[in-house]
């Protein structure tokens, strides 16, 4: 499976949403947690809330709003 990103543009401001994200659930200073000492459960809610804003995003973009 590829890593490569679709648009290579986005990365910075994925990053961001990641730790704001990780922000929310109450996981402070992402950006230096070693990922392995997490539970999956609180790894996969920060892509999990990723992919659910993203899709938002997208929703709204297609229905002109």
């Amino acid at each position: 499976m590829s890593t490569s990103k679709v648009v290579p543009e986005a990365k910075a401001a994925l990053n961001q949403m990641k730790l704001e994200i990780a922000g929310e659930l109450g996981m402070s200073n992402y950006e230096n947690i070693d990922k392995g000492n997490l539970t999956a459960r609180q790894n996969g809610y920060v892509g999990g809330y990723m992919t659910k804003k993203l899709v938002e995003m997208a929703e709204k973009q297609m229905a002109g709003k």
